[in-house]
């Protein structure tokens, strides 16, 4: 997405647990959309910077109508499972981006598109998951809106750019107001 909208970066690896670090923050009580933001400080954080270097991390969290978070899909069975307990439902797909300069953040923001899953038919979701699981198993809700997942859906309230895992246009705002691009 940076690239297309012509912002210029680097991508570097943030080194950390992930999975201990949110475990950490679950048991704290955090919920999906807070839950979102310290990740996504957490990995922006985590990554070797220069001086003068602004780091971008991100993160997204699915949280169902009734409040349970859903995590990425460890297998197919399991992404079975959960687009099954997502069918004909509504969540929210909280995608949390933070920048961070000289080990401090100096921006944040969220955006938690509503998605609401129309009834999903067996035959279905037995298909989708053969198809779909290998490209989709790194993501929360095991689907991709820019492909066959938007089948899951009958209709998305906010941005696309959120769901598809980073809140772009408040991004490029900041990165507007720092003149980093082009006003």
């Amino acid at each position: 997405m940076l690239e297309a909208a012509c912002v210029p970066f680097e991508t570097v690896d943030a080194v950390f647990d992930e999975d201990g670090v949110k475990a950490s923050l679950r048991k704290a009580g955090l919920g999906a959309a807070d839950l979102a933001l310290a990740l996504a400080r957490e990995k922006a954080m985590a990554a070797p910077a220069g001086p003068g270097d602004l780091v971008l991390g991100s993160d997204s969290t699915l949280e169902l109508d009734d409040g349970e978070m859903l995590d990425k899909p460890g297998s197919a069975d399991e992404l079975s499972s959960q687009l099954a307990r997502m069918s004909g439902r509504r969540h929210h797909l909280h995608s949390a981006a933070v920048i961070v300069e000289q080990g401090r953040p100096v921006f944040s923001t969220l955006q938690s598109p509503a998605m609401h899953v129309r009834p999903l038919g067996e035959d279905f979701l037995r298909d989708y998951v053969a198809r779909e699981y290998e490209s989709v198993r790194w993501s929360v809700g095991g689907y991709h809106v820019e492909g066959r997942g938007v089948q899951l859906f009958d209709h998305i309230e906010g941005s696309l750019f959120a769901v598809q895992g980073l809140p772009l246009i408040p991004l490029l705002a900041f990165l507007r107001m720092r003149g980093l691009v082009a006003a």
